[in-house]
């Protein structure tokens, strides 16, 4: 059985600004694999991982949030797939 609780963080002002920051640091990295591996044509997972993990940890990205990093533009590249189809 899994618990579910929602928690509302109130991060101080030097806490708000370093998560801030964090976002702007993992979105810049997204947006290169993006361009990347538009150029390359690699779209999925694992490809993306195999090309890009070990650059996304030489710019200073821990372990998880690289594979986040990853996993957010492979879902980007088969929502947009999908919209295709779709004809939208």
């Amino acid at each position: 059985m899994k618990l579910v609780v929602q928690v509302k963080l109130l991060p101080t002002a030097e806490q708000a600004e370093a998560m801030e920051a964090t976002l702007h640091q993992l979105n810049q990295a997204a947006n290169q694999v993006s361009r990347l591996g538009f150029h390359t044509k690699t779209f999925g997972v694992y490809g993306l991982r195999r090309q890009f993990y070990d650059q996304l940890k030489a710019i200073g990205l821990g372990a998880q949030q690289a594979q986040h990093v990853i996993k957010k533009v492979a879902d980007a590249y088969t929502n947009l797939r999908g919209l295709i189809r779709n004809g939208r």
